[in-house]
């Protein structure tokens, strides 16, 4: 199959899916997009998958931020709902979404973006050579969480410490791990939005999104 015929929608096969939200003729960078899920689920997402429903305006904002740079944008689809302990289907998932891009259009830089379970899919896939940084949304990052493969690599972990989902003080932890490990990762508190990330919703696709343009231009970050 052609990276012209998989790329007018939805490229689909036993790795999962990749929709396509920004598909240029010759990508110079690519962005995807990871959403969350569960702990455990080994049955397919369902046809009205919130948490994918969710990725979809920071990917439009994504869109919005690189117009102009030939930038693939897609959101990944699993094929499991859940992470699912040792299977890590999630993560599985994320690292094909990669190997799928570089069949498609080479080996041009990516940028992971994930929410929840999808945030710890995208830094545990970030070890590829072509995955440039991660933008972590409100992530799930466990004690113990390997940090290793992260050297070299960008991160911007983004958390409101009231979130009661997955814990804040255990995504600085992961920041502090990572930058023992090699990489330059950065805390970014958000003043609100829990784990939903619905409050003032705009402030996180905004700041996301500028992030992830950052790291597809390789420039410093625009917070500073």
């Amino acid at each position: 199959m052609s990276a012209d015929a998989d790329r007018r929608g939805t490229a689909t096969d036993d790795q999962g899916a990749l929709v396509f939200r920004s598909s240029p003729a010759a990508p110079k960078a690519a962005v995807l997009l990871l959403h969350g899920g569960r702990a455990d689920g080994p049955e397919p997402p369902p046809a009205l998958n919130l948490p994918a429903l969710r990725m979809r305006p920071f990917a439009a904002a994504v869109v919005r931020a690189t117009r102009g740079a030939d930038v693939l944008v897609a959101e990944v689809r699993y094929r499991h709902r859940g992470w699912n302990g040792d299977r890590c289907d999630a993560a599985r998932d994320a690292a094909a979404a990669v190997a799928r891009v570089r069949e498609l259009v080479g080996g041009v830089p990516v940028v992971l973006m994930g929410h929840s379970m999808g945030g710890r899919a995208a830094l545990r896939a970030a070890g590829d050579p072509h995955v440039r940084g991660v933008v972590a949304l409100a992530p799930w990052c466990p004690p113990g969480e390997p940090v290793v493969h992260l050297g070299g690599r960008r991160l911007y972990l983004l958390h409101d410490e009231r979130d009661r989902v997955t814990s804040a003080a255990e995504s600085w932890e992961f920041v502090r791990r990572a930058r023992r490990a090699g990489a330059d990762a950065v805390a970014v508190r958000m003043p609100e939005g829990g784990h939903s990330m619905l409050r003032n919703a705009g402030s996180w696709h905004r700041r996301a999104a500028r992030l992830a343009a950052a790291l597809i231009n390789d420039a410093p970050s625009p917070d500073g």
